[in-house]
């Protein structure tokens, strides 16, 4: 075999693989099909995710399915306003018997770590669990402890109460790769979870091992986003910060901040996983505009006078992927050199 064979048999592995993962993850949850694709696709691209949701949306279970599905072990932790960082990343305890301190890792040492109601935490502990994100790592006592790999973090928020809450920064929340809206199930979808219900709990079956995650993670790097590609996800950030040069002028009182260099960044990596697990060795434009929502919606910043007159962010990255196109990605590719 070839090494172009060894490559391309990688990529058919790959997806063979995470499909049957998919479809084991969907015999328990049930209607959230985008979100699970989602998921999938920030593991492959090494990402975090910020999912936002009313209560009872099987955020919790799906991450709990998904880390016994892949093999990883599973971490939950439930913020609260006196939560401090110690209850996340871990301390040193002093041992009167031995006269030593030692050291107790906090629940972020886990391959899948749900940090519930995020924004529920003051922001000391918020900027915690934003570091080990970060750097995949914690620090105490002078010394380092790497994380588990893989290492993903899902957080929630509960858009429905503000009372309590402290709101993420911008900057802080620029860290998530995705920012996953879910939804209500359709009445279809909610009789079907009912229904299971009432029948004892499904035991999923492991489909896949870490060591198989981080092989088909490298085989994402071998699907091809040419420079139209990546044009286009420039040309949409370029958009954000800019629409008087896209002709849509009138978003510019309507955007404060538009997204930064990590929003293309994540947006190309997001849609060659996206490729992948949809068996293609290169990325479409179709990639692109079915992640841009997820990748972009909370890394644009809204002027008052948005939010006064009750403006989506949503609805302007709509507009955004309704006018920006190809030849603007070329004018920015030719830009470049």
């Amino acid at each position: 075999m070839t090494e172009i064979d060894g490559i391309h048999q990688a990529r058919d592995d790959a997806r063979a693989a995470l499909q049957q993962a998919l479809s084991e993850i969907k015999r328990v949850i049930v209607g959230q099909d985008a979100m699970l694709e989602r998921l999938l696709v920030s593991l492959l691209a090494n990402g975090h995710v910020l999912l936002e949701g009313v209560p009872g949306l099987a955020k919790t279970l799906t991450l709990k399915t998904l880390a016994a599905v892949l093999g990883g072990s599973y971490g939950r932790i439930q913020f609260t306003p006196d939560l401090v960082p110690a209850d996340l990343v871990g301390t040193r305890v002093w041992r009167p018997d031995t006269g030593h301190f030692d050291t107790e890792l906090g629940p972020v040492f886990h391959n899948f770590v749900l940090a519930d109601e995020i924004n529920r935490a003051p922001a000391k502990v918020q900027s915690a669990l934003l570091e080990v994100m970060q750097e995949k790592q914690v620090t105490i006592g002078g010394t380092s402890y790497p994380v588990p790999r893989p290492f993903i973090v899902m957080a929630t928020q509960n858009p429905i109460e503000s009372e309590g809450t402290y709101p993420l920064p911008e900057a802080q929340v620029d860290r998530f790769l995705m920012k996953i809206v879910v939804d209500y199930p359709t009445p279809g979808e909610e009789a079907a979870v009912v229904g299971r219900s009432l029948q004892p709990p499904v035991a999923v079956r492991e489909c896949l091992t870490l060591a198989d995650l981080e092989a088909h993670s490298r085989a994402v790097e071998t699907v091809t986003a040419d420079r139209a590609i990546i044009g286009y996800a420039v040309a949409l950030a370029d958009a954000s910060r800019h629409p008087g040069n896209y002709g849509l002028s009138e978003l510019d009182p309507l955007i404060e901040f538009g997204s930064s260099p990590r929003g293309p960044i994540g947006l190309v990596q997001a849609a060659r996983a996206l490729a992948l697990l949809r068996g293609r060795v290169h990325v479409e434009t179709g990639d692109i505009r079915d992640l841009a929502p997820d990748v972009l919606r909370h890394r644009l910043v809204l002027s008052y006078d948005a939010l006064s007159e009750g403006v989506s962010v949503d609805s302007l990255i709509e507009q955004l992927l309704e006018t920006v196109s190809a030849p603007d990605a070329e004018r920015l590719i030719r830009s470049a050199g």
